[in-house]
C-alpha cells in the first residue's frame, strides 16, 4: 500500500475504525467484537481500578476546564465536587465528615444554594492531594483555580444584567490624553 494510498483511508468516528474494510457489514462486525472486548475488559475491573480511572478522568476534565477561555456561565465547581464526592464515597455525608463540614453545608455548596467557604475549599484541597496520592500527579491548587474560572465566567456571561447598574457608579474625573 503506498503512502497515497494510506493518505486516503478515512477514518469513521462512529467505531473508531479506518476504511480498511471491504463492506460495512465487515467494519459493523469489527466495531462490535471490540466493543464486546472493550465491555469484557471493563467487567473485569475492580472498584479500586474503576475508582482510579474516573478520578484521572475528573482530573483531567478540571484541567480541560482551567484552561479553556472564559465563555458561558455554568456551575463547574459544584459539578466536579458532586462527581468527586460521589466517585469515592457511597454516602456524601461520610465526605462531610471527612472534612468536617455538616452535610447540610455540603449539600448546600453542591446544590448551589450556598458559595463553599475559603476553609471548605482548603479542606477539599488537602483532601484530594490525599485522595490523588497514589494515582497520580494532581495540583492541589486546582480546586481553587476551578472556583475562580468559574466565577470569571459567570462574571463577563452575566454582563449585560449587571454593567447597566454598576455603570451608573462610575465616573472618569480625570481625561487622559
Amino acid at each position: 500500500m503506498t503512502s497515497k494510498e494510506n493518505k486516503d483511508k478515512i477514518v469513521d468516528p462512529e467505531y473508531g475504525l479506518d476504511s480498511r474494510y471491504r463492506s460495512k457489514k465487515e467494519q459493523k462486525s469489527e466495531a462490535t467484537a471490540l466493543m464486546e472486548a472493550r465491555l469484557k475488559r471493563m467487567k473485569n475491573l475492580s472498584r479500586d481500578q474503576i475508582i482510579r480511572a474516573k478520578l484521572m478522568q475528573l482530573k483531567l476534565r478540571m484541567e480541560e476546564f482551567i484552561k479553556q477561555p472564559v465563555s458561558d456561565s455554568h456551575n463547574y465547581f459544584s459539578d466536579f465536587l458532586k462527581t468527586y464526592v460521589d466517585i469515592i464515597y457511597s454516602k456524601r455525608s461520610k465526605f462531610a465528615h471527612d472534612i468536617d463540614v455538616t452535610p447540610v453545608r455540603l449539600s448546600q455548596v453542591i446544590n448551589n444554594h450556598r458559595e463553599p467557604k475559603d476553609e471548605f475549599i482548603m479542606r477539599l484541597m488537602i483532601h484530594s492531594e490525599k485522595v490523588y496520592k497514589n494515582i497520580c500527579e494532581f495540583q492541589n491548587s486546582t480546586w481553587i483555580q476551578v472556583y475562580f474560572h468559574e466565577k470569571i465566567c459567570d462574571t463577563m456571561a452575566s454582563q449585560k444584567h449587571w454593567r447597566p447598574m454598576v455603570e451608573k457608579h462610575v465616573k472618569l474625573s480625570e481625561s487622559l490624553h
